[in-house]
């Protein structure tokens, strides 16, 4: 890749966001930065309290990670963020116009079992319904790629830098 992207990794809660990301982080020899950071207190409150967010509760959220991907730009990055609507994307792209998306998706079964093996994570599995509600995947139209997450930690990174750079060839 001529420039280091940045990369938004996205996906429902359980795909791996945070395991992936910064593997591919590393990868790509860029700093990553953990999207649920981004959430003021009371968002945190109203996940762990089984309460979906609205669009309301994102917009600040969003906003935080844009600044942040903005401030990337042309240096590359990786932050994660569920992302899960065009909307959402639309407004991370406003922010950082260069962004390219990494969607993990994979089979419901198999997130709700990572997601249920999962310790200290504020977002409980009764919420992935509400997140596969709102899910839009990727259009033809967005700058991003699609990576499915059955393997390993370190099989699913290395098939998203490939699909990474197949995307942005140097």
């Amino acid at each position: 890749m001529q420039h280091p992207p940045v990369v938004v990794v996205m996906g429902v809660a359980g795909t791996g966001k945070t395991t992936i990301g910064p593997l591919v982080a590393e990868r790509l020899g860029v700093p990553y930065a953990e999207g649920d950071d981004f959430h003021p207190e009371a968002n945190i409150a109203k996940m762990s309290a089984g309460v979906p967010l609205d669009d309301d509760d994102r917009w600040p959220w969003l906003d935080a990670i844009g600044r942040w991907a903005h401030g990337r730009a042309g240096l590359g990055g990786v932050v994660s963020s569920s992302a899960l609507k065009r909307a959402y994307r639309d407004r991370l792209r406003t922010a950082a116009p260069g962004a390219v998306f990494l969607h993990l998706t994979g089979d419901r079964a198999l997130i709700e079992e990572r997601m249920a093996a999962r310790r200290g994570h504020f977002m409980p599995t009764a919420l992935l319904d509400s997140q596969f509600a709102a899910l839009q995947p990727l259009g033809d139209d967005e700058a991003g790629v699609t990576v499915d997450v059955s393997g390993g930690p370190e099989d699913i990174a290395d098939r998203a830098v490939a699909a990474l750079r197949r995307l942005a060839p140097a």
